[in-house]
């Protein structure tokens, strides 16, 4: 028979070297049949390692597929920082989908589809499976005989419980979420602090624009016919007879000069322009007075704008 101390030993070592936990039955297949020591016997042990280590940084916990040892919990934001890798973070969909689960096994993808009111991705599915967190535990008799999925001890062990018995009520969870839909946060926010500032005085420039784009409104309110009668009005035309068409006679000259050579007067600029001469542009002129009067050039101008013969 196996001393206390030694037997303490077996078991503290076995615990560290294992990759995964170790149930009462793997611990006792480490002994040989002679030496096997009796259930109680390893439970005691495993009692006084679990009080041993209250005051250290690591415990012994009891998870649905045996004993383990492992850094507490609250220590997990210091001992994370040994690993450069970020933990894997989940989505709320799946999250949701493993509650229900967890809480309504055996349940189809169908009944989960129909308690989130949306589709469950198939990917959702995938991951909880590739994780062995679910399984198939069988299939519904009804017509395309959907699978039913269970939680595993593998989950258990990763939320560190001993069964399904330790969830947490869903009476609770309902009873959180009414107080947290209760919790009025406006009582808690601190009085904002408002800084009022003083309206500048508008300049003249300011005042002028505005003037000017309240007075184009305006028109867009004003019936065509006044308009109509402030443009005659301001090009002199409402003292004309009803009766009136000869729109030359009243014109005058504006109408010749429309009858300008536009070509012999452009041409006399480009000249002026090009020789840095203003006789030219005199000409120019003169050409555009002319044909206002109804007249022609004469000789003189003519030939003085023949240019001479080559040599």
């Amino acid at each position: 028979m196996i001393e206390a101390s030694k037997l303490r030993q077996i078991i503290e070592g076995a615990l560290l070297a294992a990759a995964k936990p170790l149930p009462l039955e793997r611990l006792e297949a480490l002994f040989m049949e002679g030496e096997r020591p009796e259930r109680e016997a390893l439970l005691e042990v495993l009692a006084s390692i679990e009080a041993d280590c209250a005051e250290r940084g690591f415990e012994l916990k009891k998870v649905a597929s045996g004993y383990r040892f492992q850094v507490r919990q609250e220590l997990a934001e210091w001992v994370g920082r040994l690993w450069e890798e970020k933990p894997q973070r989940y989505s709320r969909a799946l999250m949701e989908t493993l509650s229900i689960i967890a809480y309504r096994q055996p349940i189809t993808r169908g009944d989960i589809e129909k308690i989130r009111g949306v589709a469950v991705s198939t990917q959702i599915v995938q991951t909880l499976l590739e994780h062995e967190w679910i399984r198939v535990v069988g299939h519904r008799d009804v017509p395309g005989r959907p699978a039913m999925y269970a939680t595993t001890r593998q989950f258990l062990d990763y939320f560190n419980l001993e069964s399904l018995d330790q969830l947490p009520p869903l009476s609770e969870i309902r009873d959180l979420e009414e107080i947290n839909r209760g919790l009025s946060l406006d009582e808690d926010k601190p009085a904002g602090r408002i800084i009022e500032f003083p309206d500048p005085e508008p300049d003249a420039e300011t005042l002028a624009a505005d003037e000017e784009e309240l007075a184009a409104a305006a028109i867009g309110t004003r019936p065509i016919s006044e308009i109509l009668s402030a443009v005659d009005a301001t090009l002199g035309l409402q003292d004309l007879p009803d009766d009136y068409e000869d729109v030359d006679a009243v014109a005058g000259p504006t109408a010749d000069i429309a009858a300008v050579d536009a070509d012999d007067a452009a041409d006399a600029i480009d000249s002026a322009l090009d020789e840095n001469d203003t006789a030219p542009i005199e000409e120019a002129d003169k050409v555009l007075d002319d044909d206002a009067a109804g007249t022609e050039p004469d000789a003189d101008t003519a030939d003085d704008e023949t240019p001479p013969d080559n040599p």
